[in-house]
């Protein structure tokens, strides 16, 4: 798993995986990395995504191991 490092504001590092294939899964990834813990209507909410696009999403990265899913909502990992 590669990953490009980015820093912002507070010089914060963030390391996002190379093989993300979209900007809305990075998207994604970034808001769940953020909240720890969300669950798919709290990710709709914040990123405006609708379901059907962030779903699909969601799953990607729990196969890909990015992210796990816990009782109902999804973990960074």
């Amino acid at each position: 798993m590669s990953t490009s490092e980015q820093k912002y504001a507070g010089e914060q590092k963030l390391s996002i995986p190379d093989d993300l294939g979209s900007p809305q899964a990075k998207l994604v990834y970034l808001a769940l990395l953020e909240a720890g813990e969300a669950t798919a209507n709290d990710l709709q909410q914040l990123l405006g995504l609708s379901k059907l696009t962030l779903l699909p999403i969601l799953s990607s990265l729990v196969a890909e191991g990015y992210a796990q899913r816990r009782e109902g909502t999804y973990v960074s990992r």
